[in-house]
């Protein structure tokens, strides 16, 4: 007899596809520690005009001219918001990676569903179960423990203080997602790319770079960003939204692993066990999530 709950080959293919993106996005950090460009802002106009032609080349394959064009117009006020949000996401991290460890960037990502679910009790009135309360309570005691390793180890406030901001924002955007769940996400994360090489572009001192670290800039902005949304759009359409975000999780194990093999970055003893309570409370958050499933509708991946 054949067993009805057993994943389709689609299914395996939306795995591996957002296991994919997870894998590129995570080697992000690693790759800036490599750049020898000091100024931040040339970093991220040359990274996100690389993320923006390699979006809007994907969408070109994918939905031809004329599909293109309707995506950027059905966006709405609402996709231009989902952009601009993008675009802040995609400056801070860059900016905060300069000036604290990756692991403290990217274990505040791992707090953007807690975030997200808090902010959606304010504006949307959506119930919170005790379990996401325990593991909001978790992720902010965790951050407070990140947070104390890095200001005592002479950390940046300020590089803190734009990690912080990135989940906080996700959780605008996942809030306007869910408000309109139309939202195509390939043309607004290609829009926002645009956007934050512009801003950029007002601000950097100079955008001449080194042929080696143009090729880095080429991988952190096509190959890291631009690759690893490619894949989880495509791959999140083939599988529960509650399973791409548990597979989504390797992103924020891999990226310290990558800065400890390459680069030596080993975190701090408070760093781990802030990591740990955060990941464990995300995990648990996740999990509960998906047993009881989804409320609302998704926005669309595509």
């Amino acid at each position: 007899m054949t067993d009805i709950t057993a994943p389709t080959p689609r299914a395996w293919l939306g795995i591996a596809l957002v296991a994919g993106s997870a894998l590129a996005w995570s080697y992000g950090g690693a790759i800036q520690r490599f750049i020898g460009v000091e100024d931040g802002w040339t970093i991220v106009f040359w990274r996100c005009q690389f993320a923006g032609l390699f979006l809007l080349a994907f969408m070109l394959l994918r939905d031809r001219f004329d599909g293109t064009i309707r995506l950027f117009r059905s966006m709405g006020w609402p996709g231009f918001f989902i952009a601009v949000g993008f675009a802040l996401v995609s400056t801070f991290f860059v900016l905060a990676v300069t000036m604290t460890p990756v692991a403290n960037v990217v274990l505040f990502l791992a707090s953007i569903p807690l975030f997200a679910a808090l902010l959606a009790r304010i504006v949307l009135k959506e119930p919170i179960s005790p379990v996401t309360w325990g593991a909001i309570f978790a992720v902010i005691l965790g951050v407070g423990i990140m947070v104390s390793s890095s200001i005592g180890d002479g950390g940046s406030i300020l590089g803190l203080a734009l990690a912080a901001a990135i989940p906080a924002i996700f959780a605008c955007m996942t809030v306007v997602t869910r408000s309109y769940p139309g939202i195509r996400m390939t043309p607004a994360a290609c829009g926002g790319s645009f956007i934050a090489s512009a801003i950029a572009a007002s601000q950097a001192g100079t955008f001449a770079v080194s042929g080696h670290d143009l090729a880095l800039l080429f991988c952190f902005g096509a190959l890291n960003l631009g690759l690893g949304m490619a894949l989880y759009v495509t791959g999140a359409r083939m599988i529960p939204s509650a399973l791409a975000a548990l597979i989504g999780t390797a992103e924020m194990i891999l990226a310290p692993v990558w800065m400890v093999i390459l680069h030596n970055e080993i975190p701090s003893g408070r760093t781990i066990i802030g990591g740990a309570l955060v990941m464990a409370a995300l995990f648990t958050y996740l999990i509960n999530h998906a047993r009881q499933g989804p409320r609302h509708p998704d926005a669309a991946a595509a």
